[in-house]
C-alpha cells in the first residue's frame, strides 16, 4: 500500500513538470494565440513581438496623426508607470507557488507614413518603451492588416503565453482589467 501511495505521489508531482501542450489557434480573437508582428523600429532595427514571450504585452496600434491615439498615449503612460512594479501571474509551480513577471510591456505599431512624424510623436508623447515598429504604409500597413485593424487606437492585451486575453481596453477599463490580473501579496500570518 505504501509503494502505491508513493508511486501516486511521484506521478502527481511529475505531472507538474510535464510540458502540457495546449492546442491554440493563431488568430485575433480572445483566446487565440496572437499573430507575430515583426518590423523596423525608428532606428532601423527589426523588432519581433515573439521576443516578448513570457511577458504580458499590450499591442497598441496608433499613429501620430490620430488625435484619439495621442490622447490615449497619456493614459497609457500612467498605466505603464502604475503597473511597472506589479506582479502578473505566469504559472504555478509543483508546490503550488505562483510564479509571476513584473509589469507589462507595450509593443507599439504605428500606422504613420512619415518617419519624422512618427519619431516626433514618440518623443513628444514620452513613449519611453523600446518596442516601436512601423512599415510606414499608413492604412496599407501589412502589420495592421495581420490584425484586421480598420480604426485606431486599437489594442490587444496578451498574457505571458502570447494568448489574447482582451481587446480594445483603454483608460480606466485597461487599469481595472490589469488590476484583476495582478498577483495579490499574501498577508503575513500572525505568530
Amino acid at each position: 500500500m505504501k509503494k502505491l501511495a508513493f508511486a501516486l505521489i511521484v506521478l502527481v508531482g511529475l505531472s507538474f513538470f510535464i510540458d502540457k501542450k495546449e492546442t491554440l489557434s493563431i488568430g485575433i480573437n480572445v483566446g487565440n494565440l496572437a499573430p507575430n508582428l515583426k518590423g523596423p523600429s525608428p532606428s532601423g532595427d527589426t523588432l519581433d513581438l515573439l521576443s516578448l514571450r513570457g511577458e504580458y504585452v499590450l499591442i497598441d496600434f496608433w499613429a501620430s496623426w490620430c488625435r484619439p491615439c495621442r490622447f490615449e498615449n497619456r493614459n497609457l503612460i500612467r498605466t505603464v508607470d502604475h503597473f511597472k512594479e506589479k506582479d502578473f501571474p505566469t504559472e504555478k509551480t509543483w508546490t503550488g507557488k505562483q510564479k509571476s513577471v513584473k509589469g507589462f510591456k507595450v509593443f507599439s505599431v504605428s500606422l504613420d507614413s512619415r518617419k519624422q512624424s512618427w519619431e516626433r510623436a514618440i518623443k513628444q508623447d514620452k513613449l519611453d518603451w523600446p518596442w516601436h515598429i512601423s512599415d510606414l504604409k499608413n492604412w496599407n500597413s501589412k502589420l495592421a492588416a495581420k490584425y484586421k485593424v480598420n480604426s485606431i487606437p486599437t489594442n490587444y492585451l496578451l498574457d505571458h503565453r502570447g494568448v489574447i486575453i482582451a481587446k480594445n481596453l483603454r483608460g480606466r477599463n485597461l487599469d481595472e482589467f490589469l488590476n484583476n490580473l495582478v498577483v495579490q501579496p499574501k498577508a503575513k500570518e500572525k505568530e
